[in-house]
């Protein structure tokens, strides 16, 4: 399946900030994503990934495809329905209401094959409720390559998932998306799957770096104890 297109202004962010319920969350975040980039979000939980990851969303939200956090899927419907919403916003009004009902066939082998690149094809018709947690994670990222746009936002999109499905995973957003930003739990797929790591740590960026200069050591200080442990002797990932 081809990438709808390639092409997109470089993001930029200029001493952004954020601030929930009174809390700052974000301060000084300078910040230039460009096509064909895959960025690496790393940090503590709590570091303002998601909310960074709202930020650029906002600023190009008409290039983007989100995975979000939570799967976001209409339980009460079928998976096929779920990835649909993927373009929902580009078909006619009419369109999308007989597709709750019929949908056409084009669109039925469309979504199809997309699911069997997360190994999903079989679960078409079931609902989305009845499916795992992983299962529910991989219905998100398949919505997402059907929408198809440039930048692909991803927070924590793989975290549901074991190692190697999560690289799976990545490896088919990076081949639909001209541009990843990802935030990560697993320093090993983040140095393996993208190219750049940036790293937030209470709320400032403390490190962008091309992933090359980076292994697990030198990222391990920016993690809570229990997970640095962890994280020291994974070593270097094979470089994407």
């Amino acid at each position: 399946m081809a990438r709808e297109s390639s092409a997109h202004a470089p993001v930029v962010l200029s001493n952004a900030s954020a601030a929930y319920r009174g809390r700052t969350v974000l301060s000084g975040i300078d910040l230039t994503i460009r096509a064909g980039e895959r960025v690496g979000l790393l940090g503590r939980s709590g570091a303002g990934k998601s909310t960074l990851i709202g930020l650029i969303h906002a600023q190009a939200a008409g290039a983007v495809a989100l995975v979000p956090q939570a799967a976001a899927l209409v339980r009460t419907l079928s998976v096929f329905h779920n990835v649909y919403m993927g373009r929902l916003d580009r078909r006619s009004t009419w369109h999308n209401l007989r597709t709750l009902a019929f949908p056409p066939r084009a669109d039925v082998v469309e979504v199809t094959a997309i699911l069997a690149r997360v190994g999903l094809a079989e679960s078409l018709k079931a609902k989305a409720g009845e499916l795992s947690g992983g299962q529910q994670q991989r219905v998100s990222v398949a919505r997402a390559l059907y929408n198809g746009r440039p930048i692909l936002l991803g927070d924590e999109p793989v975290s549901a998932l074991d190692r190697a499905q999560g690289a799976a995973v990545l490896e088919q957003l990076a081949s639909r998306h001209a541009t990843l930003v990802l935030a990560l739990h697993d320093v090993t797929l983040a140095l393996g799957h993208c190219d750049r790591i940036v790293v937030l740590d209470a709320g400032r960026i403390v490190l962008d770096r091309p992933s090359q200069d980076l292994d697990a050591a030198a990222l391990a200080p920016f993690y809570d104890e229990g997970r640095t442990r962890g994280f020291v002797g994974i070593g270097r990932a094979a470089p994407c």
